[in-house]
């Protein structure tokens, strides 16, 4: 069975990379290590770059430094913010359904709680506002 992964994931990585601060390719793949479960592939990151940059998510520019060719350095675009900020609240309503899964998983069969969870309460409900959407909580 494949490795489960939202769709897509790369994208929002990237964007919330971008809105951090501006950044190249190859620093953005390693600065992207922590967050996907990708292979490093920086081709990817390359590929995945120019695809935001064709929908008017991120935009580059050429920067030359004495030490070297130069090299593009990628920003995120108030476009790109935006569908960060949406991608976010998907993510949030994946995040919630995925907990509502695993504590009924945990109930069934016996599996413990992940140590992450222990920041929400009973109902598994996330604190500090997570897991609302644009239309309020997230319904269960």
């Amino acid at each position: 069975m494949a490795e489960l992964e939202p769709r897509n994931f790369l994208q929002p990585c990237l964007l919330l990379l971008l809105r951090e601060q501006a950044d190249h390719g190859y620093e953005l793949a390693a600065r992207l290590r922590p967050m996907h479960d990708g292979d490093g592939d920086a081709g990817g990151v390359y590929r995945a770059l120019r695809g935001l940059e064709r929908q008017g998510l991120v935009r580059s520019e050429w920067e030359s430094s004495g030490a070297g060719p130069a090299r593009r350095t990628y920003h995120v675009t108030p476009e790109g913010e935006a569908c960060l900020d949406a991608q976010a609240r998907g993510l949030r309503r994946v995040d919630a359904a995925l907990h509502v899964f695993l504590q009924r998983y945990a109930r069934i069969c016996g599996a413990p709680d992940s140590p992450e969870r222990a920041d929400r309460p009973a109902d598994g409900r996330p604190r500090n506002g997570a897991g609302l959407s644009a239309g309020g909580p997230v319904q269960r």
